[in-house]
């Protein structure tokens, strides 16, 4: 079940009622984004839900129920984990809006969340790399990436005539990222960025050693091959035990061709894809165009 610690007016008086002049995209937290233009709505891997408590703790606050949503034409999923295919999270973005789901196979076959997956037949579309296809405005390129530990995961590049923008899901470093830099001329990327903690296993009651998402290293790495213009890292905040503090990346980045920009903001903000910056959340109001 979803709550919703901030109400409702994150989703309906900050990111529906935004006057978007070109492409933007807001934050959820998490790996999650909305991206809209004047004329299309798009989810990527909302999750609203509280983790796994003691197992997998969140520490940032839900903004939003799906129910309170009133615009999305299409949710796009990654791969399989239940922090992405998570459909509490976005089933009524698709019974109550007609949105279409995009996702590897895996993620309908084999998801970790433990409940049904009941997205409609003619609602639900398998995505492979390679594949292309619009929504709206919007000309989502589906391409590989590099986790190791989801079955099927795909990252998107987004394409709109005012600007191009990259979600890397949970990758690490790719071999397929260098030919997206090639045939991509990205203006904001979206990597995971994390570290190495302890977070609490139940089944044997003991803390275990784990290593989720790139090291900074890693982030900069990804972030060159992909010749990224301006990033923005996700996920950082999320967990528990596995938090760290994407200011450092400035320090990794500093010797390095990319990314020109990096854009260090917290659940909520937003971006404009052409325009370096954040706006955070709460100002919106004072700052529609």
């Amino acid at each position: 079940m979803v709550h919703s610690t901030w109400g409702t007016w994150f989703v309906q008086d900050e990111v529906e009622a935004a006057t978007v002049d070109g492409f933007s995209i807001w934050y959820l937290g998490c790996n999650g984004f909305v991206l809209r233009t004047a004329e299309t709505t798009v989810y990527i891997d909302p999750y609203f839900a509280d983790g796994d408590p003691p197992n997998i703790v969140r520490m940032i606050p839900v903004p939003m129920d799906p129910v309170d949503a009133r615009e999305c034409d299409a949710v796009l999923v990654t791969h399989e984990h239940i922090d992405h295919m998570h459909p509490p999270s976005f089933e009524p973005l698709v019974t109550d809006l007609g949105a279409d789901v995009y996702a590897p196979r895996a993620a309908y076959e084999q998801p970790d969340y433990d409940g049904p997956v009941d997205v409609p037949k003619d609602s639900a579309r398998t995505i492979t790399d390679g594949e292309t296809f619009t929504v709206g405005d919007l000309t989502v390129h589906v391409r590989g990436a590099n986790d190791p530990d989801a079955i099927e995961p795909v990252t998107f590049v987004v394409e709109h005539d005012a600007g191009t923008f990259f979600h890397g899901g949970d990758s690490r470093p790719a071999e397929s990222f260098a030919e997206i830099g090639d045939s991509f001329d990205i203006d904001l990327g979206v990597l995971a960025l994390g570290s190495v903690g302890n977070i609490y296993d139940p089944d044997d009651d003991e803390m275990r050693l784990t290593e989720w998402y790139m090291n900074e290293n890693q982030v900069i790495e990804a972030a060159n091959a992909l010749q990224l213009t301006r990033l923005f890292p996700s996920h950082w905040d999320m967990w528990r035990g596995v938090g760290t503090d994407p200011k450092v990346l400035h320090e990794h980045a500093a010797s390095y061709e990319y990314p020109r920009t990096i854009d260090c903001g917290k659940i909520g903000d937003r971006l404009d894809v052409a325009r370096p910056g954040i706006v955070p959340a709460g100002q919106l109001r004072s700052s529609r165009r």
